[in-house]
């Protein structure tokens, strides 16, 4: 189908420039950028569990600034 749009003209640059680079035409790059702005969001699928691992304990209370700092350090 044929339509008329009107395009802002530093848009419409960046169109004709990457027709240019991916060889395709103007209206292929619409006609994609329409379809994937119009598809339905896809639903976000539930991710699997991240693993856990036995570390041996807790060897410092982060909340304790100073214990941390010497754990980190060394000191």
């Amino acid at each position: 189908m044929k339509t008329t749009l009107v395009i802002d003209d530093r848009v419409m640059a960046h169109l004709k420039r990457e027709a240019a680079r991916t060889g395709r035409t103007m209206s292929d790059l619409v006609e994609d950028a329409l379809r994937r702005l119009l598809e339905p969001t896809r639903e976000v699928r539930d991710l699997h569990p991240l693993p856990s691992f036995k570390s041996g304990g807790v060897l410092v209370d982060i909340a304790d600034r100073e214990a941390l700092y010497r754990a980190v350090e060394g000191r």
